[in-house]
């Protein structure tokens, strides 16, 4: 992959592959090229060169089919500040189309799978930053897709955050989502991840499993 903004290269002929229901560690600093790899796969940006396949599909020529098998949860929420979370996952679950019934018994199903009963009737602007990670990360498994693209989802998160949203992830995985997840933490990506693919300057500068990586560089 390759993608520039006029003078500045942000990813510089960047290649990885993602195996089907495993969890991918893309690890970087700020700057590496994370997000605008992440927003080329999910069809926000345009390739400037390279190519990419998501779920069998190509990126450029079936954009519409790579986002029916996406959810995306970006890094800063996308949820309706002044909607419940329940009415939020609700309304995502129309945008796909889904029957009223159907939103609604799969917004309660969401909630309880990822811990927010308690918090399902509240106004999501009274939720704390991990209460609407968990609501942000809901939102993008409502039409159940294959593939989970996860930027950064712990930026901002408290210790206990952070945990109860990697035993998320894991959960996802071992049922068959395949989930690339970018962070800036190698305690993150060593404890989530199957493979991890490190960049720098938009070009892998590592790949391999957390075990491979601590061996040859410890």
């Amino acid at each position: 992959l390759q993608k520039s903004f006029g003078k500045v290269t942000a990813v510089a002929g960047l290649s990885f592959r993602v195996e089907a229901g495993t969890v991918l560690g893309l690890l970087g600093p700020n700057g590496a090229g994370k997000t605008t790899t992440v927003r080329m796969l999910a069809t926000l940006l345009p390739l400037d060169g390279g190519r990419a396949s998501v779920a069998g599909f190509d990126v450029r020529t079936q954009a519409d089919m790579v986002r029916q098998s996406i959810g995306l949860a970006g890094q800063s929420a996308a949820v309706d500040e002044n909607l419940t979370g329940r009415e939020n996952l609700v309304m995502f679950a129309r945008l796909y189309h889904l029957a009223r019934k159907v939103a609604i018994a799969r917004a309660g199903e969401l909630i309880e799978r990822l811990g927010l009963a308690e918090l399902a009737d509240r106004p999501a602007r009274t939720y704390s930053g991990g209460e609407r990670r968990r609501l942000d990360i809901a939102a993008s498994l409502v039409a159940n897709p294959p593939v989970l693209f996860l930027d950064e989802p712990t930026s901002g998160l408290d210790p206990r955050g952070r945990v109860a949203l990697w035993d998320i992830i894991a959960e996802l995985a071992s049922q068959g989502t395949t989930v690339l997840l970018t962070t800036q933490y190698l305690e993150e990506a060593d404890r989530v991840a199957d493979l991890i693919v490190v960049i720098d300057r938009g070009t892998v500068a590592a790949s391999g499993t957390p075990d491979e990586l601590k061996d040859a560089l410890g």
